[in-house]
């Protein structure tokens, strides 16, 4: 048997059993549906035709058992038991092929397990690791007549030749190296659009000026296809968030179980896309933000409260410009500021006079070794997990806030870029420095006066009716302050002006990130147009008013 073939066989086959696990849940809600009947059916089909191409017995044994058992609920030959949907889905995460048959049959016996089934051992390891079936009963059913008719067509509906293949599977690291190409191409035809701008400032004549006519149409085309390969490279690694959603109904459900809270999580938004990259990477700090909303954010005894015993916590998730949205929010019990502010003095994480806004007492959480705990259990209290989840946010340039009310909520917002690779940037020049800015947190350009308004010492512009704080780009980098007098007004939570020399355009730039060396404010870098090297100031850095930068600056 070819490998490859297994090897997909065993990818897709337990891409169907998360579906199947996904259906069964909602089963469990809605146990007369048919079309989540019908849903499960078809995969359980699906397997048992995979199976049986890559010979193993002992799967399509257990599949066919299933359909029969499904093909009479959705006849009406049978009815789903209550609670059937909780009972088949095991403590580890398995399918309970027992509890399965119970569930959806009403019936007392146990279905023998297989004796000495042929599989293989390299799709028996993955299904183990992946918390997919792990032992499979054996099927001897009488097959039901009016069935048999349906099967047979449905079998044959899917051989491999009836159908026209519309995806393969490819290597990620070959469209990295594919993307990171597209990118180099992009870059080499702009510098070379600007070389060319330069020479048609000089007078050609008679066969000169036709090649310089022809170079130029020649190098529009080439920039034009290079820009669309960018692009066409760039969609292949975008991936709906709802891959990683799909996951978390479960989770949500078995831990509100075990804290013996009802809670219903809703979900929205799972058909956005981003970057695959940003998706793999975001399930750790999802599960530690769902645990600390059931955890933490719903009460116990939410009647005291006067709120409705079912609570819910929402998931969702949109595109805002460049960037997506997450945002996990609780109708729970919410945070006081005040109690997070001197839980954070008493662990001796801040001194008494930090952290004095209501905002910034929020924040206090992300803080490493910050818990409200008292006695650490096997859920939270050990002053890990949030601060675990700032860090993974910012490492794909992205931002996480917290907003809370007492007694109404907590809500965590992340915002991410949707490509990781490019990002559209304003160029500005400082201190004799290249820099570039994320255009998601860019307002608008102002001119700034040669004298300022003080308040507590620290420079203020009125705009647009509201006083703004203003902040020196080249001092916050710890560069030595120049003649600055051009303002961006920063779209961020708190808004304020940052200070340059010079604005010089807009630019979408293929973003490297820093690995060698950590520079404050700085998260990575670029060659702009004309091939210099650009400084990339980093979107979290921005958000949070330059202050990590300001406060370091300040100790040198």
């Amino acid at each position: 048997m070819d490998d490859e073939m297994l090897k997909d066989f065993v990818v897709e086959a337990l891409d169907l059993a998360t579906s199947v696990e996904e259906h069964l849940l909602t089963l469990e809600r809605h146990p007369d549906d048919l079309e989540i009947l019908n849903a499960v059916f078809r995969a359980f089909h699906t397997i048992k035709g995979g199976a049986g191409f890559v010979n193993l017995p002992a799967m399509v044994s257990a599949c066919h058992l299933t359909e029969n058992l499904f093909d009479a609920l959705r006849t009406g030959k049978a009815s789903v038991t209550p609670l059937g949907g909780a009972s088949v889905l095991g403590a580890d995460g398995s399918l309970d092929w027992n509890a399965l048959y119970q569930a959806v049959s009403g019936g007392t016996g146990e279905v023998a397990p297989v004796a000495a089934a042929p599989v293989q051992a390299a799709p028996a390891e993955a299904e183990s690791s992946s918390g997919h079936p792990k032992s499979l009963p054996s099927a001897t059913p009488t097959p039901k007549p009016a069935a048999a008719p349906v099967q047979a067509r449905r079998a044959t509906d899917n051989q491999p030749g009836n159908a026209k293949e519309e995806s393969i599977r490819i290597d990620a690291g070959k469209l990295d190296a594919l993307l990171e190409v597209a990118g180099e191409s992009v870059q080499a035809a702009n510098q070379a659009a600007v070389l060319l701008e330069k020479l048609q400032q000089f007078k050609f004549e008679g066969t000169a000026a036709s090649l310089m006519s022809t170079l130029a149409e020649t190098l529009g085309r080439a920039s034009r296809y290079s820009s669309e390969l960018q692009r066409a490279t760039l969609s292949t690694r975008m991936q709906p968030v709802g891959r990683l959603f799909q996951k978390f109904p479960r989770l949500v459900r078995e831990l509100a179980k075990d804290l013996g809270k009802d809670v219903d999580l809703a979900i929205s938004g799972a058909e956005t896309e981003v970057d695959r990259v940003v998706v793999d990477s975001l399930y750790d700090p999802l599960v530690h933000m769902l645990r600390n909303s059931l955890d933490h954010g719903i009460e116990t005894d939410r009647g005291a409260a006067g709120k409705p015993n079912k609570a819910t916590i929402s998931l969702k998730a949109w595109q805002e410009a460049s960037s997506v949205m997450i945002e996990i929010f609780d109708d729970g019990k919410g945070m006081d500021p005040d109690f997070l502010r001197k839980k954070a003095i008493g662990k001796g994480l801040i001194g008494e006079h930090e952290a004095q806004s209501h905002d910034e007492a929020l924040q206090l959480v992300f803080l490493p070794g910050f818990s409200t705990k008292e006695v650490a259990s096997s859920v939270s209290g050990r002053g890990v997990g949030m601060d675990v989840v700032k860090t993974a946010v910012e490492k794909h340039r992205g931002t996480i806030r917290i907003d809370s009310t007492l007694g109404v909520g907590t809500r965590f917002s992340i915002r991410l870029p949707i490509e990781l690779s490019i990002i559209p940037t304003m160029l500005v020049r400082t201190a004799g420095a290249a820099l570039a800015l994320p255009m998601a947190v860019v307002e608008r350009v102002v001119e700034l006066p040669a004298e300022f308004d003080e308040v507590g010492g620290a420079p203020v512009l009125r705009d647009q009716g509201r006083p703004l704080p203003v902040h020196s780009l080249a001092g916050v980098l710890g560069y030595e302050p120049g003649n600055e007098r051009v303002g961006i007004v920063m779209a961020v939570p708190h808004p304020y002006i940052l200070s340059v020399g010079a604005v010089e355009g807009t630019a979408d730039l293929v973003i490297k990130p820093l690995t060698a060396i950590q520079t404050n404010g700085i998260t990575g870098t670029a060659r702009s147009a004309e091939g210099e090297l650009v400084l990339v100031v980093g979107l979290s850095f921005l958000l949070e008013g330059c202050r990590s930068a300001a406060k370091a600056v300040a100790q040198v």
